[in-house]
């Protein structure tokens, strides 16, 4: 094994899901090399593989992505002119001095606050910009949080910094490089979880792509990022785009998870079945239609 080549060793070790020892490989070509474009992108692929998570199987609503939904929001006031309700204007009757008033979020006004003890979720932009460094006593609801947990598991017990600052990153010029693209996405995507940079990613990648080769990939990634983002109708696009130019079992799949959160389960099925008839007794289209009839 010393024998061979160390970048050809670190591919061996990542074939065999020797994900740790391909990383250390990866180290240390790119400290006699930071410029070594294959190791770079290899260890980005190792990243994305320690917290991979199948997108077919991953379907949680978090509490906050529930009720910021502006079809279920419910307004707290009566419109103007249609309540008998009058509030109340004097001190009679209002709140007992004894009481301690409260916050929306039920904290006490008075006594001691802790610093940022709470995440600032005022639309799903802003949960999206949140950084990732952010600190915060109280879990989050929400499955954009969620997925920013499962992307951060690996790099919580590290002191060392990020691997790539993404902020400082020329998107554009790496999102057209056919070489690295895929993995500088995968990492983004799954290891950093910012919807916003994979989405810009995709974009690029796919206006960079001719109309030649007909790529189904990038418009499946593109979508995902929109599902994740809840930009469902854009992802509903993005999805019959990659079917339309290569029939895909996941694209069948994914395609069915934005009826269901559409709260439509027979364009569900419907696409479901057309999935079955290009890929008869294919197990993950007939299991997530066993799932639609469940429900």
């Amino acid at each position: 094994m010393d024998q061979l080549d160390p970048l050809c060793l670190a591919l061996f070790y990542f074939r065999i899901n020797r994900i740790e020892d391909a990383h250390k490989e990866c180290t240390r070509l790119l400290e006699k090399n930071s410029l070594d474009q294959a190791a770079w992108s290899l260890k980005l692929s190792c990243f994305a593989e320690e917290v991979y998570v199948d997108e077919l199987e991953n379907e949680e609503a978090g509490l906050a992505d529930t009720f910021m939904d502006l079809g279920t929001a419910v307004a707290t006031a009566a419109r103007p002119g249609t309540s008998l309700y009058r509030p109340l204007t004097g001190t009679a009757g209002g709140p007992s001095p004894a009481v301690r008033p409260r916050t929306a979020s039920g904290r006490p006004l008075s006594g001691m606050q802790r610093p940022e003890s709470r995440l600032k979720t005022g639309s799903m932009e802003q949960m999206l910009r949140t950084s990732r460094t952010s600190k915060t006593a109280r879990p989050v609801s929400a499955s954009t949080a969620r997925q920013a947990r499962l992307g951060t598991a690996s790099m919580l017990s590290k002191s060392e910094n990020a691997f790539i600052n993404l902020a400082r990153l020329n998107v554009a010029k790496y999102a057209r490089d056919k070489t690295v693209n895929r993995s500088l996405f995968d990492y983004v995507f799954l290891h950093e979880a910012d919807m916003r940079t994979s989405q810009q990613i995709a974009t690029i990648a796919q206006r960079n792509s001719n109309d030649e080769e007909q790529d189904w990939f990038w418009p499946n990634q593109l979508g995902k990022c929109y599902y994740r983002m809840g930009m469902i109708r854009d992802a509903e696009n993005q999805f019959l785009l990659s079917l339309q130019r290569c029939p895909m079992v996941e694209t069948f799949v994914l395609l069915g998870k934005c009826y269901r959160r559409l709260d439509q389960p027979l364009s569900c099925v419907e696409r479901l079945r057309n999935g079955l008839e290009q890929f008869p007794n294919e197990p993950t289209l007939m299991t997530n239609l066993a799932r639609i009839y469940e429900a």
